[in-house]
């Protein structure tokens, strides 16, 4: 936005109005101009990596959004295939080249709409009345999911909802009965999943694994980062759907995690937060 000098008058070295889009829907998840950039480059470069380096992101960084967009959407906006040291290669699907699209067409008329707005402005003289407000919220949670709700058993305390994500999965929670009114959770309705990574637990496959945990997903790793007391394991559920698991190092050693393994993550119903737009 143009600066306005407090005695109300515009500088004529003022720069013009630029507007961004950041769209989301619901807390925690958002799309803009940087993560488009990501996806731009993906689709130039065919890798991850080398668009990371394009756009000045770490090749970790990189990942998370690609797995944020991913979860976002219906359909995977990006496909990737591991591949030695250069970090494998990666293609835009259908869906990442309609919301590629789409977004540079808003971003078109938006940039029209700031142009109209910086006009006004200059020929008012003070921006009075124009403050414009860009509300957000962000969450620790690592694991976000779209989705839309299934079915809804209901009981005297809580409820149990069941959430689909993909085609192959279906999140299982547990909300109070209030949470559930005041939600509006009712089958059919879009609605966002959100768990920690803390809260998944990992386990070897192993036939007749029987386990209280409501959700039980087969997942094989496709990024294991190393650390001093913790490491974060991503497991790909499906296509396009990513979990990240923090689990310590000692752990880690002892289930000899390493990428292309199939492993089980366990999360409690009681550990997926739902959330509506």
């Amino acid at each position: 936005m143009s600066a306005v000098p407090p005695d109300g008058t515009r500088s004529q070295a003022a720069p013009a109005m630029h507007a961004q889009i950041q769209s989301r829907r619901h807390p925690g998840a958002r799309v803009g101009p940087e993560r488009m950039a990501l996806l731009q480059a993906i689709r130039d470069l065919g890798s991850i990596r080398a668009a990371a380096e394009r756009t000045g992101l770490s090749y970790k960084g990189a990942w998370d959004a690609v797995q944020a967009l991913n979860n976002l959407f219906e359909a995977p906006l990006v496909i990737s295939q591991a591949g030695g040291a250069r970090g494998g290669t990666a293609h835009v699907t259908p869906a990442g080249e309609a919301v590629l699209a789409a977004f540079h067409e808003v971003e078109t008329a938006l940039a029209n709409v700031a142009g109209r707005l910086d006009a006004a402005l200059a020929g008012h003289g003070r921006a009075d009345g124009l403050t414009i407000w860009s509300f957000g919220m962000k969450t620790s949670a690592r694991n976000l999911f779209r989705g839309v709700v299934e079915t809804v058993a209901e009981g005297a305390v809580n409820g149990e909802v069941h959430l689909r994500i993909s085609p192959e999965l279906v999140l299982v929670a547990i909300v109070s009965s209030g949470s559930l009114a005041e939600l509006d959770l009712v089958p059919g309705r879009p609605a966002a999943a959100l768990i920690s990574a803390s809260a998944v637990i990992l386990a070897v496959e192993a036939a007749g694994l029987r386990t209280s945990a409501r959700n039980l997903l087969t997942g094989t790793v496709v990024s294991h980062e190393v650390g001093a007391v913790n490491d974060e394991v991503v497991l790909e559920l499906a296509p396009g759907k990513q979990l990240t698991a923090i689990v310590t190092r000692e752990s880690a050693r002892q289930l000899g995690l390493h990428i292309g393994m199939t492993v089980q993550a366990m999360i409690k119903a009681s550990q997926v937060i739902l959330a509506v737009g």
